[in-house]
């Protein structure tokens, strides 16, 4: 978990700013049996008012079962969407981006690389009424990093440098999953990716509507595919073409 900041402590000098708002929080998932669980507790620790939006994209692992048996009906307003069959990451969090109902909307990956209890670093510039949308970023300092592959830090210094061109933003981590909305931005977009390209999609886009975009630290938990990591080389080039096409053509 990072460290105190400025922006947190801001934010907690003021603890009615914790219930002037609905967060809502979408859950992409596909075959996370072995975190979902943990992860959606610790969401649910958070002290925001939240709307947690759980996409399942098709798991046959026994998510399902997992999220039927122990969220369907526990009161704490998380609500469970099903895809009948596996869309991708994208898809899933265009599900819950239309089902959203709070004031703002955050991405949350359901395998633990990031840590829920960072919500209010992220939240701190759109709450104080800077920003329209807020980007984690994993290469900016602060909290624990665990030390992962070296192609895949290339390879995310090669895509956010290409989409910073393309863009005219000066982002350090493009691909990051931690990105905040005004409720009001992302519903307002039309977004088409389907895989992980979401990223450079919703990018590129933001950009282009003007939106201020401020990047915040945040610490890094990265699994290895072992693990069940699911991005890979094909993403890469799917992301690389996601940052042209979007930024001439939608």
């Amino acid at each position: 978990m990072l460290q105190s900041t400025s922006d947190q402590t801001l934010l907690y000098q003021n603890p009615g700013a914790l219930s002037e708002f609905v967060l809502s929080v979408i859950v992409p998932v596909y075959n996370e049996v072995r975190t979902i669980d943990l992860i959606l507790r610790r969401i649910l620790a958070s002290p925001f008012n939240l709307e947690i939006i759980v996409v399942d994209d098709g798991s046959t692992d026994g998510t399902v079962q997992i999220l039927e048996g122990t969220y369907s009906d526990c009161g704490n307003n998380v609500r469970i969407i099903s895809h009948s069959k596996n869309a991708g990451k994208g898809a899933a969090i265009r599900t819950g981006i239309k089902h959203a109902t709070g004031d703002f909307v955050i991405i949350q990956d359901a395998d633990l690389e990031y840590d829920p209890r960072e919500y209010s670093i992220l939240l701190a510039p759109l709450i104080d009424g800077r920003a329209d949308v807020v980007f984690g970023s994993r290469f900016l300092g602060g909290g624990p990093h665990r030390v992962c592959f070296f192609w895949h830090r290339v390879a995310n210094g090669l895509l956010t440098n290409y989409s910073n061109i393309m863009t005219n933003l000066n982002l350090t981590d493009m691909e990051a999953c931690y990105k905040v909305f005004r409720r009001a931005v992302i519903q307002s977009i039309t977004l088409r990716s389907n895989r992980f390209d979401f990223e450079p999609e919703v990018t590129a886009k933001v950009a282009k509507m003007g939106c201020r975009i401020y990047e915040v630290p945040i610490s890094y938990s990265g699994r290895d595919y072992a693990e069940g990591k699911k991005i890979g080389l094909k993403d890469a080039f799917g992301a690389a073409w996601a940052i042209t096409r979007y930024r001439f053509f939608d």
